[in-house]
């Protein structure tokens, strides 16, 4: 879809940006500063600030960001020198990052709106110096632990001081790391659902057919197995995998390692992004959009953001993902709301290059108060899949099985970088009902096939207005068919 079309429900607004001019007002910093917004973590403050982490290893605090267009925007450095944070929270009265080699606590303690306090919170992980070892977050669950995912090195990259890396681990309030799952590659977000549930993403490359969002539980593996050489370390919940298959296609692998777990999510290389990041839940109970309860999933190399419903069957998450909104001046990373119910977009291209005109800034997506003709939810049911719409649907374009096209394909666990779809099929729709207030249709396929990503094309389907579909595809993991 043509990005003016998702603007008429999802206004852009430009904050700032590396091609955007020096701000009208920026009196707390010192003439001559070069202020690049390379955003790495984003969280809004209590009194209506927007704090702002960077890449360079600053955050800033931003006053007047709601205006449209923001021109008296003003620029504060709350605090320096941190060490590449790729995440910020707000906690008490503390802000909290996750330098390479610690989480730290950020506090002012003489109301002079600068940090004067830097202390360690949780530490334990391994750094080598290698480019690539990321710490990304932090994320805070119900329990107030807080939550890391630790990006792999590359190249010459499993030696002893590597402990915990490709590992999701959790930072308890007194301070204990207590590394949770593995198996990861380059993680790059994380985030809750509305159940507290944790998520993440992963980033395509060795071990990872494509991109992902996985549900973070205790004594997992994801695939990758090069964080392994910490699974017998004192506090390791994961044991007994031995060596990784390389080749087979997932369904197979999974019935060879019990402790490996699907994706909730896959997201289909190109049509879903390239490169995943920063996951966010819509909390906003409706100032969004109709989407509320929903997750949201940065995308780095095409400056996207997608959309994602989850649901549970048998106990285990799996859902669809949908295309949300393109046209990021630059590298979609990281994401928060405001306390207006718009979504603040950080955007940094630092290391690898992203589709846009910037190179770095910040960006406010606003919903209009219209609502977009889209498939809300897409839902697994024991002979095909419900669609639930925002609007009613046109019934005889929806009762039609020839307006719908279905297709299924999974992908290789191997060593290489990245996978084909494999297995690819075409899905016969038998029967498609719609309900009798037209925001449902139940659709009959035959041949459904668990493990494996059911891709759903809907270019026929029109709303009771003779609108097409904003966006007529989705992709639904299937990894557990419905018994009922």
């Amino acid at each position: 879809m043509a990005w003016a079309d998702e603007s008429e429900y999802y206004k852009m607004v430009t904050v700032m940006t590396s091609n955007s001019p020096t701000p009208s007002r920026p009196e707390t910093r010192r003439p001559g500063d070069d202020l690049a917004l390379e955003v790495s973590g984003l969280t809004p403050l209590s009194d209506g600030r927007l704090a702002v982490a960077t890449r360079k290893g600053d955050v800033w605090f931003l006053n007047d960001i709601y205006d449209d267009p923001p021109k008296n925007v003003t620029y504060h450095r709350f605090a320096r020198a941190l060490h590449e944070p790729l995440g910020l929270v707000q906690h008490g009265d503390s802000l909290y990052v996750a330098q390479r080699s610690e989480l730290t606590r950020l506090r002012d303690t003489d109301g002079d709106d600068v940090a004067d306090e830097y202390l360690t919170v949780g530490k334990g992980w391994g750094v080598t110096g290698n480019y690539h070892e990321y710490a990304y977050g932090p994320k805070l669950d119900r329990d107030g632990n807080f939550w890391i995912t630790l990006n792999i090195g590359i190249g010459d990259r499993l030696n002893s001081d590597d402990r915990w890396r490709g590992w999701g681990v959790k930072i308890t309030p007194a301070g204990d790391l207590v590394p949770v799952c593995s198996g990861m590659r380059s993680p790059c977000g994380l985030g809750s659902n509305l159940a507290g549930d944790m998520f993440f993403t992963d980033q395509q490359g060795e071990w990872i057919g494509t991109c992902s969002l996985h549900h973070m539980q205790r004594g997992v593996f994801f695939g990758n197995p090069e964080g392994l050489s910490s699974a017998n370390l004192p506090g390791s919940m994961l044991k007994g995998i031995g060596e990784i298959p390389s080749g087979h296609t997932w369904p197979q692998a999974l019935k060879q390692i019990p402790q490996l777990r699907p994706p909730a999510i896959w997201l289909p290389y190109k049509k879903m992004g390239q490169s995943a990041t920063d996951v966010l839940c819509d909390t906003t109970g409706g100032k969004f959009g109709p989407f509320a309860g929903q997750l949201f999933v940065g995308e780095f190399s095409l400056a996207t953001i997608n959309r994602v419903f989850l649901e549970q069957v048998d106990g285990r998450y799996q859902g669809a993902c949908f295309p949300f909104r393109q046209g990021f001046a630059s590298a979609v990373v990281r994401m928060t709301f405001g306390r207006d119910g718009s979504m603040f977009v950080g955007l940094t291209n630092r290391g690898w290059s992203s589709i846009g005109t910037a190179a770095s800034g910040l960006q406010r997506l606003v919903w209009t108060g219209k609502t977009p003709f889209e498939i809300k939810e897409m839902r697994a049911c024991h002979d095909g899949f419900e669609l639930v719409f925002t609007k009613p649907v046109d019934a005889a374009t929806a009762a039609d099985p020839r307006s719908f096209a279905i297709s299924s394909y999974t992908y290789l666990l191997h060593k290489k970088y990245g996978s084909d779809e494999v297995l690819r099929k075409t899905l016969a729709i038998i029967k498609s009902s719609v309900s009798e207030d037209g925001l449902r249709a139940r659709l009959s396929v035959q041949g459904l096939r668990e493990g494996f990503v059911h891709e759903l094309q809907c270019p026929g389907v029109q709303s009771c207005d003779g609108e097409k579909l904003l966006h007529d595809d989705a992709y639904y993991t299937l990894n557990r068919i419905p018994r009922h």
